[in-house]
């Protein structure tokens, strides 16, 4: 090289070193087992989607990462002295991801259209209250009765654009059963740190930031990508190949050699998440089932009978393989104290085959059981569990398991609740016991009432449901404790639900991401750090 070659490579090299040189965009990309299927924030109450609308839609109120509520869409609401109105005060300059401003009549609009029909979310807002609008930034909710846990479910409850939603012919909210998708199940307009850029249903998603969001970002991403990959093996190989950043779950089986790689790691601890069994307890003749012209779950001998013949501790070790905590009740007991004076009825398959002989069905009988594939870990190998385990006590279950878009369509209100036996995951979105008797646990017999709505076989008691309406005002903690334990003892002593199990939180995620894991196991990427 000549000393003139020298000379210019070291130029080059110094106005290379002094030079600003553009940063990389960071891109984050996230894998779940299930879809994504609709945008609109009302269609599904399920944990996941929930955290995907998270991104873009805000309520008026909102959870820090120790689940503690904060505010949010509204910046402070107060309660008159007879706990029968509360005033909400709306956090002013606000805008709607199109440059609307956001006002008192986005949360009016938002109030009615999550009770209306097609809604998931309609115990979200009491169904009787009045919302009326004092000024553009002040709104007052009039209640029939005191509720003073009533912004507990409000961080999900997203508030929604007026003057968008009336433009775009999405007043009305869209079912999880609609067969043809509504304008705001493909489009979203929210307030939130991230705008959707793209998504094409059960294929890709991909967010970007909301450079006028009004919070403080936390989060030092250019990009996110959601990509639903269903097969376990292939999201486990697509995060320790540094395709993916974060899966979610991480199959159990695959969380030893996850954590054994030098690129990732598992994130683990427990969710309050109740996986549990229910069953049709309101039609007079089962959907599917070779009983005809009688419902054999109306019995209660059938319903302990079903109870005992499941063995959660070999569920816990083999399908879970150690990764849960079996239940006694509906509810974690991180959020119930008194959950401990309840045990779980011993398995007992002989004592099954009695039960199910002295209701009339000593050969026992045939019936049908919807499950998700892709939704709960290890959903589908649980119900197949519970198939060959009811099968010894002479029950021969017919399993329908499929894709969490397809199930819930199928078992929930907007599908008419088309199920005999099913399973179910549930974290209350109060972290209260009364949502769990409210919603779960509650009859769903008046039409002009949002109890009971994810009540799919409608367990119901009218005495639980009295303790429930006397628990929602009592502030007394130890006499509301006592009320609350006197309400899951009737669901106990019924056999009304087959509790089974709070799973574990396994998210994979790369060493290059840093972020928070909160127990309800919504996967918040407004908190995610990436090194490039």
């Amino acid at each position: 090289m000549t000393m003139r070659s020298k000379f210019f490579v070291a130029t080059v090299a110094t106005l290379l070193a002094g030079a600003a040189l553009p940063a990389m965009a960071v891109t984050l990309r996230y894998a779940n087992q299930g879809d994504l299927k609709s945008l609109d924030p009302y269609t599904l109450n399920e944990t996941t989607t929930i955290a995907h609308h998270g991104h873009v839609y805000e309520g008026l109120t909102k959870r820090d990462k120790d689940i503690s509520i904060i505010p949010g869409l509204a910046e402070r609401w107060e309660i008159s002295e007879d706990g029968m109105t509360w005033r909400l005060f709306l956090r002013k300059n606000v805008k709607f991801h199109n440059g609307n401003p956001f006002n008192a009549d986005d949360v009016i609009f938002s109030a009615n259209r999550v009770r209306a029909q097609g809604s998931n979310f309609q115990t979200r807002v009491p169904s009787g209250s009045e919302w009326v609008k004092v000024d553009d930034y002040t709104v007052d909710v009039k209640l029939k009765s005191p509720n003073p846990i009533m912004n507990a479910q409000w961080d999900t409850w997203y508030i929604m654009d007026k003057e968008w939603s009336e433009a775009n012919n999405s007043v009305a909210p869209t079912p999880a059963a609609a067969t043809t998708p509504s304008y705001a199940s493909l489009n979203a307009n929210g307030t939130g740190p991230f705008k959707i850029e793209s998504h094409q249903p059960g294929v890709k998603t991909v967010f970007k930031p909301n450079k006028d969001w009004w919070g403080k970002v936390e989060h030092n991403l250019d990009e996110i990508v959601f990509t639903p990959i269903a097969s376990d093996a292939t999201r486990v190989a697509a995060l320790l190949s540094g395709e993916v950043d974060i899966i979610e779950p991480v199959p159990l089986q695959d969380v030893q050699r996850v954590n054994s790689t030098a690129n990732a790691k598992v994130l683990a601890g427990p969710e309050l998440r109740t996986i549990f069994l229910g069953f049709d307890q309101t039609r007079d003749e089962l959907l599917f089932s070779n009983v005809k012209g009688k419902n054999p779950f109306k019995d209660k001998r059938v319903r302990e009978a079903f109870y005992k013949a499941i063995d959660i501790e070999t569920i816990k070790s083999r399908v879970m393989r150690g990764m849960a905590t079996p239940s006694a009740l509906m509810i974690a007991p991180q959020l119930f104290s008194l959950s401990k004076d309840f045990e779980r009825p011993k398995y007992d398959v002989e004592g099954a085959k009695k039960l199910l002989a002295d209701a009339g069905y000593p050969n026992g009988f045939e019936v049908g059981m919807d499950c998700p594939n892709d939704r709960y870990v290890n959903d589908e190998a649980i119900c197949q569990a519970v198939v060959g385990m009811l099968a010894r006590a002479g029950v021969k279950v017919n399993l329908m398991a499929q894709p969490k878009a397809q199930y819930f369509a199928k078992v929930l209100k907007s599908g008419n609740y088309n199920t005999s036996f099913y399973l179910l995951g549930w974290t209350p979105g109060t972290f209260d016991s009364h949502n769990v008797l409210f919603d779960i646990e509650g009859c769903r017999n008046d039409p002009q009432s949002s109890r009971g709505e994810s009540n799919l076989g409608n367990f119901c008691n009218k005495q639980h449901d009295e303790l429930t309406d006397k628990i929602l005002v009592e502030s007394n903690k130890e006499k509301r404790d006592q009320l609350i334990k006197q309400a899951y003892q009737i669901t106990f002593d019924e056999y009304g639900y087959i509790p089974l199990h709070q799973q574990a939180l396994a998210w994979g995620v790369s060493n290059k991401v840093t972020m928070t894991q909160r127990a309800d196991n919504q996967v918040l990427l407004y908190w995610a750090q990436k090194k490039e």
